[in-house]
């Protein structure tokens, strides 16, 4: 309310002479310009043209900024930011890692093969920066060897020993199952073994299973992101709660959101899905 007297007295003489003295630049920001270019009016006047100037920059500096970066980050949920950074370092997709695995096992088929990190073992990840709480424990040893671990602590969880990996099951005609793990950078193999730790049921439930499984992995990923675009990043074949055999597969979109979805083993149908919130 008291600045329309003050703007009222930009008529008066020397108001007048600071318009000439100003020029072009006083006579366009009016009382603003008296205050910031010609500087010789009272804190009250200055007030006033901060004001006047404060609703037009504002408005101009802040939507763009506003709907640059944060809009774009806002969006993706923590989950959704891990498997984004995770799958823009994985050079080999499924269906070569699916190939890679199966030729490691003579006359074996693919029953699992998963891209770790990309979920479940992230809470993996947040176990590794958790011992940045030993620091307070010891003195300076345990500072410095965990700053290098925290520097690459949000790095090192996405390819756990520096680069992602593929991690499969093969299993042979008599169920004897084997673990082939996969670079998921390089598509070179890292490891291939039997699983020691298969009893006769366990082996005599897998070969069962691949006696029953018509549909390949390939064909069941396919029926998956024929119905959703996007990366599979797991693939797995089990029994659902009807007991009915099928490949559970993962898909992530290009919105970074997951998919599961349930695609009978036999018949090729998808029977689930089901959409990851996070």
């Amino acid at each position: 309310m008291r600045f329309e007297p003050r703007r009222n007295k930009t008529v008066s003489p020397r108001t007048r002479r600071l318009r000439v003295a100003g020029g072009a630049l006083c006579a366009a920001a009016l009382a603003a310009t008296l205050v910031t270019g010609c500087g010789q009016d009272s804190g009250d006047e200055t007030a006033a043209a901060t004001s006047e100037a404060a609703k037009v920059l504002p408005n101009q500096t802040t939507s763009p900024s506003g709907s640059v970066s944060p809009s774009g980050t806002a969006q993706l949920t923590e989950d959704q930011t891990k498997r984004k950074e995770l799958l823009s370092t994985v050079k080999v997709t499924f269906d070569k890692a699916a190939t890679t695995a199966v030729g490691e096992v003579s006359g074996g088929k693919l029953t699992d093969l998963d891209l770790e990190g990309i979920d479940d073992q992230d809470d993996d990840a947040t176990g590794s920066p958790s011992p940045t709480g030993s620091p307070t424990d010891g003195t300076s040893p345990s500072p410095g060897g965990t700053e290098s671990p925290g520097g690459t602590g949000s790095p090192s969880p996405s390819g756990s020993a520096g680069s992602p990996k593929w991690v499969a099951e093969v299993v042979e005609e008599d169920g004897t199952a084997h673990n082939v793990t996969i670079d998921a950078v390089t598509g070179k193999v890292i490891d291939s073994s039997p699983d020691a730790d298969q009893s006769d049921a366990d082996k005599q439930e897998l070969a069962d299973q691949i006696s029953k499984a018509t549909q390949t992995p390939q064909q069941a990923a396919k029926v998956a992101t024929d119905k959703k675009p996007g990366k599979v990043t797991s693939i797995a074949l089990d029994e659902n709660d009807s007991n009915v055999l099928v490949w559970q597969v993962d898909v992530v979109t290009k919105d970074w959101k997951k998919t599961t979805f349930d695609v009978d083993a036999a018949k090729g149908t998808i029977t689930d899905e089901q959409v990851d919130d996070d």
